[in-house]
């Protein structure tokens, strides 16, 4: 156990991970990996939506005061990304062009929604 505890935590950590690839392979638990690793997918995108829902709650009020278009703008480009993220989860490519497009759909929603933002929040006298 001294041993154990005066090796590098990278090195423990090495160990680990092949510990436990070792107990996958041997066990043949290819299948229950991948059951799992969807099961991690599925509960990432839920712990997305209610981050949003968290920032929504917080600033509802303020959003209400903006104009139709704002609030149109602002929600969709939200639930374009949210959607981009569950179509990546659920239809998984292999293509550069789709990681392109994917990447594509936060830059252009992530700048749709702070324009909105910064538009709705300057002030001219």
């Amino acid at each position: 156990m001294r041993r154990w505890s005066e090796l590098s935590g990278t090195v423990r950590g090495f160990l680990i991970i092949v510990a436990i690839v070792a107990i996958v392979f041997a066990l043949q638990l290819e299948r229950t990996l991948q059951a799992l690793f969807l099961l991690a997918q599925i509960a990432f995108l839920l712990a997305i939506a209610f981050f949003l829902y968290l920032v929504w709650r917080e600033r509802r009020s303020e959003i209400g005061t903006w104009s139709t278009r704002a609030r149109v703008v602002f929600y969709g480009a939200a639930l374009l990304m949210v959607a981009n993220v569950a179509v990546r989860i659920f239809y998984p490519t292999e293509g550069g062009l789709d990681v392109v497009g994917f990447f594509a759909v936060f830059v252009f929603g992530g700048y749709a929604m702070w324009r909105v933002w910064r538009s709705e929040h300057t002030y001219s006298y």
